[in-house]
């Protein structure tokens, strides 16, 4: 093996001095050297994990940090791989989670460039591909200035609100012999520490909540830190409060009697705090489309606050903010500052206190929660016997054969029927709902890989149509052992759309039974089962008679836990209008 040191051990050893666990590639000529540094001179940490395709590399990523509040390394091809990621990194980006994306380069001195090859995947500059959805992106010039730039966009993506980073690795700088000269790698500082709340804007807040009768708390990317479940449990039950939580992350047990949509609160409530919201509409209808800009809809005398990042972090690109809105108080702050401040605040004000409304609220909160439940359980209960399978029928036989493990689920809830009918009772049963299509397996992959080795169930809700975006995931899951229980909700159709599609045909008057057109995944149907024992998982399927789906589930997820591996349960199910 070579003693000789080059620019890419460099870059192994701000990975190794960063704490990178794990980095992500699908393999290129433009980071030839790196990958020989991390195969050669690494020495097995970080791991390296081989996928099919940039974007589930990403999206791996990003379902690891959800788990784990620490990033991978990424690794992409010279301008194509990082095109292939982009819809990836946009993504870790809408959902605030720190992810390290690497990408191999020219050589930018065009004198060393391979005919044609080198020139067709050289950019000037690459960095511009995702700029305007990374947190900070950086292009070093020298093997010198590799360590700062890779120490730089760890503290960047990591320092709250979290985001993805972009530093391109000019793939001559990496094959660069150091010639015995020394680059010195410094550790990284920690994180930067969160922004705190203005204490006389805190001091009204809590004023408001303790003297408010109908309090309603609103939350979003509350529990991407740890602690945060249980503050606002504490919270709650000490004012009392309703609390309306938009999965963004799970941030509540789903059966406490607290628990309540946003349908059946927010239009009483006399006091409404969002924690950590961007976009004010997503789950709660404040907003409508007609209506931005506009003070929200709420009860005549009600107060609106929003505690959270404010505008730190937007976009001048994606509007993924949401529509601006009219509040009552506006406090800038981390909430994982915030809520704990908070709390110990209220609790003082409310030492001693005699509250009579408290209780009143806190059984009309409670009532309205049970009546909803009851409603979901009713509606499941009239499709039991549906034919195909109804989705909350599937959701339930599912919940029969896990419930006696400690399970994780993933990104899918199958239309929230999962959040619905099963007992979300700890903060890492759920790592929050899922984004756009074209994520959810790699993402699934991610969560995986963060609990691997911890005795957990992890279940992926799996949505047909997202998987045939990625199907390459499956051989990522098997050559990586990737402990992952895949149960697909197969529909056999781009659901959300048919109901798009249904809608604009009536309005139009035009026959809506013909909104399937271009939207079912039929003739042929995939087999998923087949698709997945091609890539050696242990599958079954397709299943089409309900009772049989529990104890298929249990057959897999015996394999999961008992040998490591993935499995995955293919059912046929209706497509939910």
């Amino acid at each position: 093996m070579s003693t000789a040191r080059y620019g890419s051990d460099v870059i192994v050893d701000a990975l190794q001095k960063l704490g990178i666990r794990h980095v992500a590639f699908n393999p290129g000529a433009s980071f030839r050297g790196l990958h020989d540094s991390l195969v050669n001179y690494a020495d097995g940490t970080p791991q390296i994990l081989e996928v099919q395709h940039e974007k589930i590399a990403v999206a791996m990523a990003h379902g690891y940090a959800k788990v784990t509040g620490e990033p991978m390394a990424v690794i992409t091809h010279d301008l194509v791989g990082l095109l292939h990621a982009t819809l990836g990194v946009y993504y870790a980006f809408v959902d605030r989670v720190p992810v390290l994306i690497l990408g191999g380069t020219g050589p930018m001195d065009a004198a060393q460039r391979r005919p044609w090859i080198d020139w067709v995947h050289t950019a000037n500059v690459e960095n511009t591909a995702v700029r305007d959805y990374t947190k900070w992106d950086d292009h070093p010039a020298s093997v010198e200035a590799f360590p700062d730039a890779i120490v730089r966009a760890f503290q960047v993506s990591t320092s709250a609100p979290a985001g993805p980073v972009f530093v391109a690795v000019d793939a001559a700088l990496q094959e660069q012999s150091l010639d015995g000269a020394t680059v010195e790698v410094h550790a990284a500082t920690p994180a930067s520490s969160s922004i705190g709340p203005d204490p006389a804007a805190l001091e009204r807040v809590a004023q408001s909540l303790v003297e408010a009768h109908r309090p309603v708390l609103v939350a979003g990317y509350l529990a991407r830190t740890p602690g945060a479940w249980d503050d606002l449990l504490a919270l709650a039950e000490l004012l009392p409060a309703a609390v309306v939580d938009t999965d963004i992350r799970l941030n509540f047990p789903t059966i406490h009697e607290l628990n309540v949509p946003a349908s059946q609160v927010l239009d009483d409530a006399d006091l409404v705090v969002l924690l950590d919201i961007k976009d004010i509409a997503d789950h709660t209808g404040l907003l409508s489309k007609e209506s931005r800009g506009q003070r929200p809809s709420l009860a005549p005398g009600a107060r609106l606050v929003d505690i959270g990042f404010g505008d730190l972090g937007m976009s001048a690109w994606s509007a993924d903010a949401g529509s601006w809105f009219q509040a009552d108080e506006r406090v800038l702050a981390d909430t994982a500052v915030a809520l704990p401040l908070l709390l110990q605040r209220c609790r003082e004000l409310l030492e001693g206190t005699q509250r009579p409304h408290a209780d009143s609220w806190r059984t009309t909160v409670a009532q309205r929660h049970q009546a909803v439940r009851n409603g979901w359980a009713q509606q499941a209960h009239e499709k039991h016997d549906a034919d195909p399978c109804s989705v909350p029928r599937l959701v339930q036989e599912v919940g029969k054969a896990i419930e006696e493990h400690d399970w994780v689920l993933t990104a899918g809830t199958a239309n929230e029927w999962a959040l619905r009918l099963w007992d979300f009772d700890k903060p890492y049963r759920h790592v929050g709902r899922s984004l756009g299509t074209s994520t959810q397996i790699g993402i699934s992959l991610g969560v995986a890989l963060a609990h691997r080795g911890s005795g957990k169930l992890v279940v992926d809700l799996q949505p047909d149509g997202d998987l045939l975006f990625d199907a390459g995931a499956l051989w990522v899951a098997s050559r990586h052992r990737l402990p992952l229980l895949v149960v697909m909700v197969n529909n056999r159709a781009y659901n959300n759309d048919w109901g798009h599609q249904r809608s604009i045909a009536k309005v139009r008057g035009n026959d809506p039974d013909r909104a399937h057109i271009g939207i079912v995944i039929e003739d042929p149907a995939p087999d998923f089962a087949t698709l997945a024992r091609s890539f050696s998982w242990y599958a079954e399927g397709p299943i089409t008679d309900p009772a049989d789906i529990a104890d298929a589930v249990r057959r897999a997820a015996d394999v999961v836990l008992n040998q490591g591996l993935p499995a995955l349960v293919d059912i046929v199910c209706e497509a939910e209008a």
